[in-house]
């Protein structure tokens, strides 16, 4: 298979070819190596090679599942893959190796997707863009001068070059729905406990998932299907739903009751062409025949990110202390980037009646948040404060970090900690050719409607076919 065919095609469309005997399996496989081997060297997306690994499992010939023979990246956080390091973009890390599976992985690969690599990641996930001393900068596909957005920038710039049609993710602030929006992709962060972070546990007090980036709704869907099984012990979890997430792509999501805003949550305002972007995604949702309403979100935000900030901070420290008594000496500022030394410097100084307090105030936001959702079933909004940002424009300056990740993603972080989910769709493009993300919020639980919602959007304004020039 040659790539511009191979690039016709979303995952469930390839592994169609594979169950008509179309295409093997190690031929697609074979394409999308050829093509990482072809584009990763502009753009950093895969960090780890396990081609070998992938020439392996097709050997086996054992197919089976919504997406045998497809090829598959996972991110280098969060999943763990058997006798392979997740070096979570970070060198206290570099050559743990992990011993078992995760539950992701194992339905990942229960599902028939072939295992070939893992992609680039910020240190700990902690930045919205993909830029690890370890690992090195990832660029974006649409300008490689650009970042493709973080935490999970290596998966979206290895979807958008057209490696995969689609790749594992994680978001514990914004990290499916940020390098969605900077790479032109669909992403929806799942509700929390829709996935399982098995055997690991939960991620910043529960408010990072994990799930994917892809170029359509409907390999959103089936990846979202094949890992929503809850796993014994998990603390927070969702019954798996009766109908299949695939299968609402296709419904009719009704006569919705649609809030937008053209706010940032977290800085003094939006790039013009975001809040216009929001404007003409509004208009669209009218003209689909749903009530569309400006709504202003309630909730004290800069109480939840006090809190928020205590959690990940507290998180870190017990990640670093962990490390330091396995390998019998503490970890030192020289293991660790600078963002990540001073989140554990502020984590150590967290005390256990503050780390509750701040869990409080983060449940807090998420009831009054709630609120506004009796009245609307989705929240509309930009899923960024501006198209891509330069690769290292939010580090060049250490005064000026907080102000401008802020300013970069200033609408993402709120859902993590309300638990809520939220899909970003490209939906709009900047006047300089770069994509512009649309936020989507839907009620605690509610994946399905806004997989709906989604797969309307996506007939309506098809993004399918605009593919990144690189």
């Amino acid at each position: 298979m040659d790539f511009e065919d191979y690039r016709k095609h979303d995952a469930v469309g390839l592994a169609g070819l594979v169950s008509k005997g179309e295409v093997s399996p190690p031929e697609l496989l074979e394409t999308a190596v050829a093509r990482m081997a072809q584009v990763d060297p502009k753009i950093n997306a895969v960090t780890l090679d396990l081609t070998e690994w992938g020439r392996q499992d097709v050997k086996r010939h054992i197919w089976g599942g919504p997406l045998a023979g497809v090829p598959f990246l996972l991110k280098d956080l969060g999943a763990q893959l058997a006798g392979s390091p997740t070096s979570s973009g970070s060198a206290v890390f570099r050559d743990l190796l992990a011993p078992a599976d995760s539950a992701i992985t194992k339905a990942y690969k229960e599902a028939g997707l072939v295992i070939f690599g893992k992609t680039n990641t910020p240190e700990f996930g902690l930045m919205p863009v993909t830029e690890s001393t370890l690992l090195g900068p990832c660029r974006n596909p649409w300008d490689v001068t650009r970042t493709p957005g973080g935490s999970s920038g290596g998966a979206a710039a290895a979807v958008a070059a057209g490696i995969v049609p689609a790749a594992h993710a994680s978001d514990g602030g914004g990290s499916i729905r940020t390098p969605a929006s900077a790479c032109g992709l669909f992403g929806m962060k799942p509700s929390r406990g829709r996935v399982s972070f098995s055997p690991t546990g939960e991620g910043w007090g529960g408010a990072s998932i994990q799930h994917a980036v892809t170029r359509s709704v409907r390999d959103s869907a089936v990846l979202l299907d094949i890992v929503c099984e809850p796993q014994p012990g998990d603390p927070y979890f969702i019954a798996k739903p009766e109908r299949s997430f695939a299968s609402e792509v296709e419904r009719d999501p009704g006569k919705l009751a649609i809030g937008f805003t053209t706010a940032a949550l977290a800085s003094d305002g939006l790039d013009p062409e975001c809040a216009a972007a929001v404007l003409d995604a509004a208009r669209l949702c009218e003209s689909l025949g749903h009530i569309v309403e400006e709504v202003t979100v309630p909730g004290d935000l800069a109480a939840m990110q006090r809190g928020a900030g205590d959690v990940i901070g507290a998180s870190i420290a017990a990640t670093l202390e962990a490390e330091g008594e396995r390998r019998g000496r503490p970890v030192s500022e020289s293991d660790v980037e600078f963002l990540t030394w001073a989140t554990y410097q502020r984590g150590k100084q967290v005390s256990g009646a503050n780390y509750v307090r701040g869990l409080a105030a983060i449940h807090a936001y998420g009831r009054a948040v709630a609120g506004l959702f009796e009245r609307y079933d989705v929240v509309l909004m930009s899923t960024l404060g501006s198209p891509a940002i330069p690769v290292g424009h939010l580090t060049e300056d250490v005064r000026q970090y907080t102000q401008r990740l802020f300013a970069f993603m200033p609408n993402t972080q709120a859902f993590n900690n309300t638990g809520q989910p939220a899909m970003s769709v490209p939906l709009a493009w900047s006047k300089g050719g770069l994509p512009i993300g649309l936020q989507f919020v839907g009620r605690m639980g509610e994946e399905a409607g806004l997989f709906r919602l989604a797969g309307q959007l996506e007939k309506a304004r098809p993004w399918f076919e605009r593919v990144a020039p690189l």
